[in-house]
């Protein structure tokens, strides 16, 4: 499936940009200088009648997108939140693709849930709406259950999905190949890799048993957060291809003059955003990965209620450790803290030269810093970070990759909020907090006590390990004699002495 063949997909994706004119805009929005835009053009003009035609009442960059598929769609729904890179007006024709995509008709979605729930729908339902928003992957109908009277919104995947996200992500992998086949310098940053990720983090999202259960595990873990709701999964009436779940009522995070229409305040709504996005990254390392104004709401209250769970990170604890000491050194101008952390964590190779990376990362953060409020950016910080750990040998880290995309985006919907916004000044309290929770002393008894209860679970079989290692410290092998360090008996017997002494310190600190 990735063979030559895509190359026809790659071809069609120029011509359908030339063909709808979305190639002029986005070459405008891109500031493309005089060179590339002839390029561009000369290049794209030839295939132009091999483009999709779209849907002529659409602005041209939406057109484009929609006919292209599912994938292009996804895209375009990020640089809706990014009007500073693709402009104002831009930004706002794309919020189009967040949920206001052509709906499949009401009869398909009633026959997929009776198929999928092997039920009828009006067994379940008292009503049954046609759709309220349609996205890339799935629409969404109000309905309500006649055992309790609630309103619920049903989730019914696009029918043939599937299919269409495999063919685009096909082309994807084509391309990734063929990028690393004649650019040899850019292996490093693991383009395959990245696209692998990507297809994951598709696959997840196209299966909404999986949303469901990321959706009942972001409910339990943000229960406390004051000001943001998640709305509760319906179990029994969810499967791979539909999810019901309570209804939220709410204006578009996207929709500035119905929020002050409620009367709340949007920078502190865009401080709330900023920061709730970060408390979930550190604190829960599990974090809503499409936090765009298509998938937030506010409330008559002011709430935020976040739903559409399909795309969800996870990060494990250390690199959330290592994350948050890179942003709180750049917090701190520490660069030199920034430098070590990085070689630590192993993302910059062991022979380059620390000293340099502190300087480089230093022409990285100072002048932004020094940016005013409405110019500090995260995007921008990310990019210029991206510049010097390649020149450092930096491979891709793909296990972050969907965290980075969604500090950017919330960026995004934090400044379309409130574009005086100070990113830093918002960030420095979360980070802080985290810091001072996960990486003194306390944090240091708690890992210990962890290693310890570990350890203990395998304590029946401790007493064998250490009769096996005696026995061959009894038989050492015939190069024994050359080997330096300590005999593995030794390092099982200090492993349960730290262990205590984790136990305790562990108890002390509880």
């Amino acid at each position: 499936m990735r063979g030559p063949h895509n190359i026809w997909r790659l071809i069609r994706t120029g011509a359908t940009f030339e063909r709808t004119g979305a190639m002029h805009d986005v070459l405008d929005a891109m500031k493309a200088p005089p060179r590339l835009r002839l390029a561009a053009r000369v290049l794209g003009w030839p295939f132009k009648l091999l483009g999709l035609r779209g849907d002529p009442a659409l602005p041209p960059l939406v057109r484009a997108l929609t006919a292209l598929g599912p994938a292009y769609i996804k895209f375009g729904q990020t640089l809706a939140t990014r009007p500073d890179i693709v402009g104002a007006d831009l930004a706002i024709q794309l919020r189009y693709l967040q949920d206001k995509l052509p709906p499949f008709p009401l009869a398909q979605a009633r026959a997929q849930f009776e198929a999928e729930m092997e039920m009828p729908v009006d067994s379940v339902f008292s009503s049954f709406s046609e759709p309220v928003a349609a996205a890339s992957i799935a629409q969404v109908h109000r309905a309500r259950v006649i055992e309790t009277g609630e309103d619920v919104a049903v989730k019914v995947l696009r029918p043939g999905i599937e299919r269409a996200f495999r063919k685009d992500i096909d082309a994807f992998y084509f391309a990734a190949g063929m990028i690393e086949w004649l650019l040899p310098s850019t292996r490093r940053l693991r383009p395959g890799d990245v696209i692998a990720h990507f297809d994951s983090v598709v696959q997840g999202e196209l299966d909404l048993r999986m949303e469901t259960a990321a959706a009942a595990e972001f409910a339990a873990n943000t229960e406390e957060d004051a000001g943001f709701r998640v709305p509760r999964p319906l179990w029994h009436l969810s499967g791979r291809s539909v999810m019901t779940l309570g209804w939220a009522e709410g204006v578009p995070l996207g929709d500035n003059a119905a929020i002050d229409a409620l009367g709340v305040d949007r920078a502190e709504l865009a401080t709330r955003v900023l920061r709730l996005f970060l408390k979930h990254a550190m604190r829960d390392g599990f974090f809503h990965g499409d936090m765009h104004q298509g998938n937030l709401k506010v409330a008559a209250n002011g709430d935020i209620i976040a739903y559409d769970f399909g795309i969800m990170g996870q990060i494990d604890e250390y690199s959330r450790r290592v994350y948050a000491e890179i942003l709180f050194g750049f917090i701190r101008k520490d660069y030199r803290r920034v430098a070590e952390v990085h070689f630590e964590a192993g993302y910059v190779p062991a022979d380059r030269d620390i000293d340099e990376f502190a300087r480089a990362l230093r022409s990285v953060g100072e002048p932004i810093f020094g940016m005013d409020a409405t110019r500090i950016s995260m995007a921008r910080l990310l990019s210029y970070l991206f510049e010097v750990t390649e020149r450092f040998g930096m491979e891709t880290r793909t296990e972050l990759i969907l965290l980075q995309r969604t500090m950017v985006v919330v960026e995004g919907v934090a400044r379309s909020l409130n574009p005086s916004i100070n990113i830093w000044e918002v960030a420095q309290p979360v980070v802080e907090d985290y810091i001072r929770g996960n990486l003194g002393p306390a944090a240091m008894a708690r890992d210990l006590a962890r290693t310890a209860r570990v350890l203990s679970r395998f304590g029946p079989q401790l007493p064998a390990v250490v009769e096996a290692a005696l026995i061959r410290l009894r038989t050492p092998p015939p190069d024994a004699g050359r080997r330096v360090g300590l005999h593995p008996v030794w390092w099982v017997l200090l492993g349960a002495a730290i262990s205590g002494l984790g136990f305790w310190a562990g108890v002390a600190a509880g």
